[in-house]
């Protein structure tokens, strides 16, 4: 089989404005921006305001390896599958960074036949968004550093008419942004030189999808809901502790004016001449990890069936998905497809370590029903978690070519018995559409059944009763046991007035708890939370649980090796 850079790059695309107008979006609608690409000006919506909404679906995924199981690509098979059966469909999906995934595995956009196009546009800078991100983070962070340097060193300070922030170093929770996972640069020291080069201290850089800004983004209704959100970002405490805010700062209405651009969902096109929204990308750890309300809401007016994708498994990216993304857009899902692989599978039943740039072990590539039987658990325990929110779900068996029919028929048996609607095997990474004609019928059927979505938590719930109804519902825990940092930060968050806002739990993906090296559906352990801060523009607290690596699986490798341009310039390299 082509690798997917081939099968990218050997595609017959049609012309961007060809794909919007296959879905109804006016020429005075779109920003172009060269053959294959597009932003959506959100004045669309006025137009389509009085129109009423397709079906909304939610991918996810169970427990992965540390290899991914195919989440985006099933996403994009899916709206292929759909077009396949004559419907609109549109996918919704976040921007990948730059850092963590270009030059290691090749698209974030889905693979083989199931992806969207052009990859090389995908992977790099798109529209601009990321940077323009980057900028206003980076303004924000050189505002502070420059507002302690003036009040400590300028003597005439309270003439200038300014209030005196008198910011606590020790409480600045804002890094500096790269577009790069550059470990050299996550703890640094700044201020160094002379006396005006700034007030010595700790801190460092985070990769740019980790900035709020970048969640803002992806839950953000409109330019001035953006502009508000930035607004009302905390950066640090005073020495009183007071909140300082951007506002306080004087720099959010810039940081807004950068991002202006970026607030317009991005245009693309599936393999097979779907429409494509990739439009934000917050990372599904210490933020919501899926793509933003905006695009939905696109397009639901344009679209039968929309469907978007949370980051990693149904305990985190989907619970946030319906958790925050819902709660903030009013948008109500149909249904949810839960990703399983015979790999995971085997890993939960006891299979041998998973990682990330080794080969598997035979245990994964030959038959053996009884370790797939033992790891349905972890499926099982995901099903649970989806229909806790009242919503069906749809298992898409993944296959690859050494799973077996045997092993299939279990994964269908044991997702059925615990209460899936369906559970349906695809093949679209090697078929695109045709492959995921099946998946795209039981989605359909699933889309026209009863439902009743709910969410887990009331926002008027304590900061701790809602933690503690994440632990126990949704990951199996026994209790909380919360530091005395996380202890003194959660009462000092409810001082603050933060008290109502949503939970976005920060843990390893690699488990339903907080420890990856529990596999399966672990119980009855207690969940640390070591520490809480809180994303109060985005509108979020986020707990730290247990420990927490940065980028858990991923090769130590430069975020370009193996990459090159060929001598007609195109990028070559990729897997």
């Amino acid at each position: 089989m082509k690798s997917d850079l081939e099968i990218a790059q050997s595609a017959e695309l049609k012309p961007i404005p060809e794909i919007a107008a296959s879905i109804g979006i006016r020429p005075d609608e779109l920003e172009i921006y060269g053959e294959h690409k597009a932003k959506v000006r959100l004045s669309i919506l006025e137009r389509l305001n009085d129109r009423g909404n397709g079906k909304y679906i939610d991918v996810t995924a169970i427990t992965p390896t540390p290899l991914g199981e195919g989440k985006t690509t099933t996403t994009i098979g899916l709206v292929q599958g759909l077009g396949r059966l004559g419907k609109r469909a549109i996918a919704c999906i976040r921007q990948p960074s730059q850092g963590p995934t270009f030059g290691i595995k090749g698209g974030a956009a889905g693979g083989g036949y199931s992806q969207v196009v052009p990859m090389e546009e995908f992977n790099l800078h798109l529209t601009g968004d990321i940077h323009a991100i980057g900028a206003a983070h980076n303004l924000i962070a050189a505002a502070i550093d420059a507002r302690m340097l003036h009040e400590a060193r300028n003597r005439a300070w309270d003439e200038t008419g300014l209030p005196r922030l008198d910011i606590d170093p020790y409480t600045i929770t804002w890094n500096r942004v790269v577009d790069v996972n550059d470990r050299a640069l996550r703890h640094v020291v700044i201020g160094l030189g002379g006396r005006w080069d700034g007030i010595p201290r700790e801190t460092g850089f985070d990769i740019t999808v980790a900035s709020e800004l970048m969640a803002i983004l992806a839950l953000a209704q409109d330019l001035r809901d953006l502009r508000a959100r930035i607004g009302r970002i905390v950066v640090a405490y005073s020495r009183d502790k007071r909140p300082i805010t951007t506002e306080d700062l004087g720099v959010a209405g810039a940081a807004a004016v950068l991002m202006r651009d970026t607030i317009k969902p991005n245009l693309l096109q599936t393999l097979e001449g779907q429409p494509a929204f990739v439009h934000a990308g917050p990372f599904a750890n210490i933020a919501h990890g899926n793509s933003s309300i905006i695009a939905d809401r696109i397009a639901l007016k344009l679209g039968e069936y929309v469907v978007t994708e949370s980051g990693f498994g149904a305990d985190i990216g989907m619970e946030k998905f319906f958790d925050i993304k819902c709660r903030a857009s009013g948008l109500v899902p149909n249904a949810v497809v839960l990703v399983a692989t015979i790999r995971a599978l085997k890993m939960h039943g006891g299979g041998p370590r998973v990682v990330a740039g080794r080969p598997l072990d035979p245990a994964y590539t030959e038959e053996n029903p009884e370790l797939v039987e033992r790891g349905c658990v972890n499926l099982t325990r995901n099903i649970e978690i989806a229909r806790t929110f009242g919503i069906p779900v749809v298992v898409a068996i993944n296959r690859f070519p050494t799973d077996t029919a045997a092993e299939i028929e279990i994964v269908k048996h044991a997702a059925t018995q615990a209460g899936a609607f369906a559970a349906v095997e695809t093949d679209h990474f090697a078929r695109g559409g045709a492959g995921a004609r099946a998946l795209a019928e039981a989605v359909i059927a699933a889309c026209d059944a009863p439902s009743d979505f709910r969410f887990l938590y009331p926002l008027d719930l304590p900061i701790k009763g809602k933690i503690e109804t994440i632990a126990t519902k949704v990951y199996g825990a026994a209790g909380v046991e919360y530091t005395p940092e996380a202890e003194r930060q959660i009462a000092d968050y409810e001082a603050s007035g933060f008290g109502n806002l949503p939970i976005c739990m920060a843990k390893t993906h690699l488990s339903i708890s907080h420890d990856p090296a529990l596999k399966g559906a672990p119980r009855g352990f207690v969940l640390p939370v070591r520490a809480v801060r809180a994303s109060v523009g985005a509108g979020f607290i986020y707990p730290l649980c247990g420990e927490m690596r940065t980028m858990p699986g991923l090769p130590s490798v430069p975020a370009f090796m193996g990459v090159d341009l060929d001598a007609d310039g195109r990028i070559v390299g990729l897997s």
